[in-house]
């Protein structure tokens, strides 16, 4: 895994104290799809994915590529991940990784990139249910069900690191957390995952 990449200089400044970081999952080939979800109409659903942690509540936004690398759209960096290919696993764990080198960070906002109607209103729905607190799993459920983004405070990256396995992400974790918030979105979006084409 190689760092963020980005055509602005680093950002040091004091903003990335207590930072919500959001991370966008589009490393996979997208099998199902017939290609990776991350060209999907022309790049749009990266662009929609990225402007709803951008403009939901997040102050930095990475997207985390393998199968596929393009530029990414404007407010975003590049993570690469080098062993994609092993699973989804992989990816979460090189987002969690990227989030624990941000200075003090807050938490980490996971959102997909195939869920082409959840904009920002979803995002800041969740991150103000979480109140940007470290201690926090909190995610989006639509009509009762489970859904993207999820927001897990920077207490949970250890722990969430030893559930990760094979193409299971951060769910087997989720699944252990007592306290999980549920932010119920179903009024905002579908939050449906668009895994055949069109």
């Amino acid at each position: 895994m190689t760092g963020p990449e980005s055509r602005d200089p680093p950002d040091t400044s004091a903003s990335r104290v207590g930072a919500v970081c959001g991370v966008v999952l589009a490393a996979g080939a997208g099998s199902r799809y017939g290609m990776p979800k991350i060209l999907a109409h022309q790049g749009q659903w990266l662009a929609i994915a990225v402007r709803a942690l951008r403009d939901g509540g997040c102050d930095e936004v990475v997207v985390a590529m393998g199968a596929s690398t393009v530029e990414p759209p404007g407010g975003a960096s590049v993570l690469h991940v080098d062993d994609w290919a092993t699973g989804l696993s992989a990816t979460v764990r090189a987002a969690a990784g990227w989030v624990a080198q941000r200075r003090d960070p807050a938490a980490m906002v996971l959102h997909v990139v195939d869920t082409p109607d959840v904009g920002p209103e979803v995002t800041g729905r969740v991150v103000d249910a979480a109140q940007r607190r470290r201690d926090v799993v909190a995610r989006a459920v639509f009509d009762g069900r489970p859904g993207h983004p999820v927001y897990i405070g920077s207490d949970h990256l250890d722990p969430l690191g030893a559930h990760l396995q094979g193409d299971v992400g951060a769910g087997r974790y989720l699944a252990t957390v007592a306290g999980l918030r549920t932010v119920e979105c179903g009024d905002l979006a579908t939050g449906r995952d668009r895994d055949l084409p069109d």
